[in-house]
């Protein structure tokens, strides 16, 4: 059985978009999302998350202990939680105990454990996502028939999970200015109609000439005590983390790069400084104001690391 992690971790994730979408807002018509009082670029964490999920798929397709439970063309989210009753021995045996009791509880001693929560461990083991992110496990509406009957009903769920790991929105650091350029097409689709009606400008593309975004985030030592987070979890994290755009490429999101990760590690489980005032200490300053920023060279990334809070320790990546 993999250890959890010992150590609170915080880190700050530093990545920019050269032409390109970072992520688009549906409700704008795909256009850039933004802050509307100070024009700065947002990126969600459910996107970034997206992307560590997808990361991991690619690199661990077969090992045992880290499937994703939110992919795309797969199980059903509930069919996947069902897999715990139908697969799991311990969740078995739990569900008859809990069964056992309910029909009869002066002969029968209540379980020590709640089958769902036998179900949650279950989970945990097998997706990297629920383990490291969490998860809303609690959506089935199905009962096992025949434990209604017995006036037991088993609803198959395995309750909620709260992740060891959470990433904020990412930030650009200056406002970003969003362009719409149209898009033209040569060849027609459709044989049956006009050939002049099919070609053309025929839509629109949204890009960012270029920004840089901070996002930030937070490891917890207790709650991965509980979901089973280790630090093999932990190093894959840093991993998808500073290579999940290398294998994340499309036109629609034109260079998109992790330039740095900053890391704030802590030598105890509950953390030997604040979150916002380590990363108060890292700063990323436009080197000439007068001119629009187009490289990550013309920033320049500070880390303060003299007189840092005892106990803690900065590790940079990559």
């Amino acid at each position: 059985m993999s250890i959890p992690i010992k150590n609170r971790y915080d880190f700050v994730l530093i990545f920019d978009v050269k032409d390109g979408n970072p992520n688009g807002d549906p409700d704008a018509g795909n256009l850039p999302r933004v802050d509307p009082e100070n024009g700065c670029g947002l990126v969600t964490d459910v996107c970034l998350k997206r992307k560590v999920r997808d990361y991991v798929l690619l690199t661990k397709p077969t090992k045992a202990g880290y499937d994703i439970w939110v992919k795309a063309k797969s199980l059903a989210l509930n069919e996947q939680i069902e897999r715990a009753y139908d697969e799991g021995e311990e969740v078995k045996k739990a569900v008859e105990a809990w069964k056992a009791w309910q029909k009869d509880k002066k002969k029968n001693p209540k379980p020590k454990r709640h089958y769902e929560d036998v179900a949650k461990d279950w989970m945990c083991s097998r997706f990297y996502d629920i383990r490291t992110f969490g998860a809303v496990m609690s959506t089935s509406d199905k009962e096992d028939s025949e434990a209604a009957e017995e006036m037991s009903k088993i609803k198959k769920t395995a309750g909620q999970v709260r992740g060891p790991v959470q990433i904020t929105f990412a930030r650009s650091k200056d406002p970003i200015v969003a362009l719409e350029h149209s898009i033209s097409v040569c060849a027609a689709r459709k044989a049956d109609k006009p050939v002049e009606a099919q070609i053309g400008i025929q839509g629109r593309k949204n890009t960012v000439p270029y920004g840089v975004y901070m996002a930030h985030g937070f490891v917890s030592a207790h709650l991965a005590a509980q979901t089973k987070f280790s630090e093999e979890d932990l190093n894959l994290l840093w991993d998808a983390l500073c290579n999940m755009f290398e294998h994340d490429r499309s036109a629609a999101r034109g260079l998109m790069s992790t330039q740095k990760i900053v890391v704030f590690k802590h030598d105890s489980a509950l953390g030997n400084a604040p979150a916002h005032k380590l990363f108060e200490r890292v700063t990323i300053t436009r080197k000439d104001e007068s001119k629009p920023a187009r490289d990550f060279s013309d920033y320049l990334v500070v880390i303060k690391k003299d007189d840092l809070p005892q106990g803690v320790t900065i590790i940079e990546k990559p």
